[in-house]
């Protein structure tokens, strides 16, 4: 059976690690040919290595991306062209989440500026430039090929909510990007572009745990989900292949929110979850 991205060329940011390298696994597991761009290129090239090995069917090539700059997001998005002649879908999902972004009196300008440079501007460059790419997809029917493509971006459950643990320039950057996809998402509709952000909850990944660095910090946050534990990447992933699929093709302008239900939440059950995460797919 064809995978549901059978044939089809996505591109993802922050493919390094965490739920951008989950994201470019499966996707190859469904037949997409993959290019992963990283600031870090040693784990952009780890992703295409796995994919290399268990998915020969398809192509993944690792372009080392700064986000912050907007010739390097052009460069990759042209890259991706040139090899494989077409860009079906653009997961823009680098960020960064800084350990000095605190409240808006203990927050410096330049931890809130590169924030900005990073997860918003980042973001609104890979936007430009797969837009620009989509509308030159060319149409194959025989392989369910067309014009257009789908957008994703991550944002956060931090847009939609308020905490008493500030991120300022963090949180400010997310609900910039719930924005501006909405807003995208409407501009592009009727030329087949859809564009839909992905929200998750806190996650077991490196770029929180890294911030969660003591029991207190993580408890104190785990108590709001109802479900008891931290997310995995690969839980996002899979959401991520949702949007990125024909699955959801009468989606666009979409708060996709993937948070163990805590958005959802006044007062959370007591007691152990019962059923485990799922297991990693990079490390299957």
């Amino acid at each position: 059976m064809p995978g549901r991205l059978q044939d089809r060329v996505a591109l993802i940011t922050g493919a390094g690690s965490g739920i951008g390298l989950e994201s470019s696994v499966l996707f190859a597991q469904e037949g997409a040919h993959i290019v992963l761009c990283d600031i870090n290129i040693d784990g952009a090239k780890k992703g295409a290595e796995i994919i290399a090995q268990r998915y020969p069917k398809v192509k993944a090539i690792a372009i080392k991306c700064d986000v912050s700059k907007e010739q390097d997001i052009k460069d990759a998005v042209d890259a991706t062209v040139k090899e494989f002649g077409r860009l079906d879908v653009m997961f823009n999902n680098a960020g960064i989440m800084h350990p000095e972004d605190d409240n808006a009196l203990n927050t410096e300008e330049r931890i809130w500026d590169l924030t900005m440079q990073i997860n918003l501007k980042g973001v609104w460059w890979g936007c430009k430039y797969a837009i620009l790419a989509m509308r030159q997809n060319p149409t194959d029917a025989s392989k369910g090929l067309h014009t257009g493509g789908s957008i994703i971006n991550t944002a956060s459950f931090v847009a939609l909510m308020g905490a008493a643990t500030p991120q300022l320039a963090y949180t400010a950057s997310k609900g910039a990007v719930l924005a501006m996809t909405r807003e995208l998402a409407m501009v592009h509709a009727r030329e087949g572009i859809r564009l839909n952000s992905l929200c998750p909850g806190p996650l077991k990944t490196p770029l929180l745990m890294d911030f969660l660095n003591t029991e207190e910090k993580r408890q104190r946050r785990m108590v709001h989900i109802p479900m008891g534990r931290f997310g995995e990447a690969i839980e996002q992933a899979k959401a991520a292949l949702f949007l990125a699929s024909d699955d959801s093709s009468y989606m666009t302008g979409t708060d996709f929110t993937v948070d163990g239900g805590l958005s959802s939440a006044y007062v959370t059950a007591t007691g152990e979850p019962v059923l485990p995460p799922p297991s990693s797919l990079v490390h299957s």
